[in-house]
């Protein structure tokens, strides 16, 4: 039993396929295989194939080229977050190191403390042995108490307000102050003695 030859698709890229598919298709009408309304059918199902090809690549790109920029925009949003995060603890870190400084550089010696100075800190009643200077001093909110690494230290006030600044949860006691005007005090003349003890 005898077929039809069957029409081999050319590469539009390639002109001596072009030709050679051309010329296969002139000998077929030239022997009375096919008829031009054949011929004429073929060659617009091909090009309509090639069209729709072209076109539902062009449309497969595009969607891919966006799959691709989505995936982009939400790995620069996950490297901005993750920068951030590292940036925080990078400026948590350098306060602490600041604080840490600051308390060691300004911290008053406790050795000779023999009198204790009480005070309030996470509900719980602390105290630290001062000197009798040092309890006036506390007193009167000339010195405070800081923590470092689950102790205490004492510092100046101006010292103190810097490591507020940077933290506040590090300052445990900054006595103020009496800033009121003394001028219509009756016993302004009066001063109460250092040496009295509650």
């Amino acid at each position: 039993m005898w077929s039809q030859p069957r029409l081999r698709q050319s590469n539009p890229c390639n002109p001596e396929e072009t030709q050679l598919a051309n010329s296969i298709q002139e000998q077929l009408l030239k022997a009375g295989l096919v008829d031009e309304k054949r011929v004429n059918k073929s060659k617009k199902a091909k090009q309509r194939k090639e069209k729709e090809q072209r076109h539902n690549k062009h449309k497969t790109l595009d969607e891919s080229t966006q799959r691709a920029k989505q995936a982009m925009a939400r790995e620069a949003e996950r490297n901005r977050e993750l920068n951030r995060k590292k940036n925080a603890e990078a400026q948590k870190k350098a306060l602490a190191a600041q604080i840490r400084q600051l308390i060691e550089m300004n911290r008053q010696p406790q050795d000779e403390g023999e009198i204790a100075y009480n005070f309030n800190h996470a509900g719980k009643i602390r105290r630290v042995l001062v000197t009798e200077k040092m309890h006036g001093q506390l007193s009167r909110g000339q010195l405070a108490i800081v923590t470092l690494d689950e102790g205490y230290e004492i510092v100046p006030t101006g010292v103190a307000e810097k490591i507020r600044l940077r933290d506040e949860s590090c300052l445990i006691v900054q006595n103020q102050k009496d800033s009121e005007d003394d001028s219509d005090d009756p016993y302004a003349d009066f001063k109460v003695p250092d040496d009295l003890m509650w």
